[in-house]
């Protein structure tokens, strides 16, 4: 539930209970003074009825009751006598064939009253009676009742009701309507907050400002607040985004710009081990001569320089080998920072796959290399970049000869519905569940035990990069100590699939 019709709804039900306690006491006062100028003519009429009434003993010791004539009565007050004595009831002539409800003798005497007002009806008039007792010598003789038609007063109160009940519906009704509409003029600024969030965080434009609009309240506070807010991120933010695309820009920079001299090193070293190794290896003396103690100084000299020769041209050829890996790798990352676009056509895998076995058997390992069924992969044709799925293999494989020291892996394939997988598993170290959510961050290197082989946590943010340019996904199952099996989903062209660029 919204604040706006929180706000509104809270409104309506205090402006509906302060509707109900003021029409509850308006309709109690009136009814009130409406009764009450009733009861007090129906009181003085009894009162002047009882100072004028007659008692007269029969011989047979029957009681009558008469009024005396000179006694002042009201046209509009009916009167009604009752003789328990000859049970005889006398009525003025305005009653006509009505006559009012009374009690019986025995009820009266043993519920005896002084004076009550009680509202009846006789047919379909009401009436409110003022009904007494005639006591002669503390003896129950009488009742008198004397009335007053209510029929205005009642639907005076009546229509009194049905204008509260239903003036006080309709106020609420209007007010919650007004109160709502008032409450969103009120609320705007904060729908106004919330567009402009939404527009931040859908289309990351942090140039986007909140309409100012109304008058210097809290809500225009607030949005200016906001601004400014807006205004110091959007400073802070694009000073890092430039900041970061220098950063990008001289990291393919300097890739570009050490891939030559890397090259150029890598060539002059394989051309100097190829030049001396040959002629070092020869001049070393051999061990039965050195038992002997044949071999000059000079020789045993000249026998380590070529040694510690040979082993600085072997130093040089690993670490110029490693930077040329690091650089091709900071120079792929590049280019996935910088929105590279891989050219991709539609292309069978099975060959890219068998060649990527074939060369693997070439890689320094200790771990067997198996070869499983890649029978799946036979008629599969996916849109993809040839060049760069056969270095995504590779970072697999390449990574399971590092870390498995002893033990297998394996190259395999599957296939479900519109997907086509390859399969790269090994029995190495493994790693722990909690480090598979990282392992694809680049420079992420896993645990201490991990961490004793070389690499430069790269790979894995490549292959990533790769797998999602050609829109597949990977699954990884891992164990410490039991190996790590990396599964490649590649979609499927289906025929009629064009090529994309």
């Amino acid at each position: 539930m919204s604040i706006r019709l929180r706000l509104t709804l809270w409104y309506s039900v205090v402006l509906a209970a302060t509707l109900i306690a003021f029409g509850m006491a308006v309709y109690f006062i009136i009814h009130y003074n409406s009764y009450n100028d009733l009861k007090t003519r129906t009181r003085a009429q009894a009162i002047e009825l009882n100072n004028n009434l007659t008692v007269v003993m029969n011989l047979n010791n029957s009681l009558d009751l008469f009024v005396d004539p000179q006694a002042n009565i009201d046209n509009e007050q009916y009167i009604q006598i009752v003789n328990y004595s000859n049970n005889k009831v006398k009525t003025t002539s305005n009653l006509g064939d009505l006559q009012f409800p009374y009690p019986s003798y025995e009820d009266l005497k043993s519920n005896l009253f002084s004076e009550r007002f009680v509202h009846t009806k006789v047919g379909i008039y009401p009436f409110l009676i003022d009904e007494q007792p005639i006591l002669v010598q503390n003896q129950l003789v009488g009742f008198l009742q004397v009335a007053a038609y209510s029929g205005r007063e009642d639907k005076l109160l009546s229509d009194l009701r049905t204008i509260l009940v239903f003036s006080s519906m309709i106020a609420v009704l209007i007010a919650f309507t007004i109160g709502l509409f008032l409450a969103r003029q009120a609320l705007r600024p904060i729908e106004n907050i919330i567009l402009a969030s939404n527009q931040i965080q859908n289309g990351a434009d942090l140039s986007v400002r909140i309409s100012r609009e109304g008058p210097n309240d809290e809500m225009g506070m607030l949005a200016d607040t906001l601004n400014n807010m807006l205004g110091r991120l959007e400073t802070t933010y694009n000073g890092l985004d430039e900041a970061y695309k220098a950063q990008r820009r001289f990291v393919s920079d300097a890739s570009h710009e050490l891939r030559t001299p890397l090259t150029t090193i890598r060539g002059n070293i394989e051309l100097l081990e190829r030049m001396w190794l040959p002629e070092l290896e020869s001049s070393a003396p051999g061990p039965a001569g050195e038992e002997a103690g044949s071999v000059s100084p000079a020789l045993r000299e000249k026998a380590q320089r070529s040694a510690l020769t040979r082993e600085a041209l072997q130093d040089i050829a690993a670490e110029a080998k490693r930077m040329s890996s690091l650089v091709n790798d900071l120079l792929a990352l590049a280019r996935a920072d910088a929105g590279y676009v891989m050219e991709k056509q539609v292309q069978p895998l099975l060959p890219i796959v068998e060649d990527v076995a074939r060369r693997a058997q070439l890689l320094p390992r200790s771990a067997e290399w198996r070869i499983g069924d890649l029978k799946p992969l036979e008629g599969a044709n996916v849109n993809a970049h040839g060049d760069f799925l056969r270095q995504l293999f590779f970072i697999f494989v390449e990574n399971a000869f590092k870390y498995t020291p002893s033990g297998y892996v394996e190259l395999r394939s599957l296939r479900a519905a519109d997907q086509v997988g390859v399969v790269v598993e090994d029995s190495g170290i493994g790693m722990d569940s909690d480090e598979i959510p990282h392992i694809f961050e680049r420079f992420y290197r896993a645990d201490v035990s991990r961490g004793k082989t070389s690499g430069t946590g790269l790979g894995l943010s490549i292959a990533k990069w790769i797998i999602d340019e050609h829109g597949g996904s990977v699954e990884v199952s891992t164990r410490a100590g039991e190996g790590t099996t990396f599964t490649v989903w590649l979609p499927l062209a289906f025929p009629g699939q064009s090529n994309q660029v």
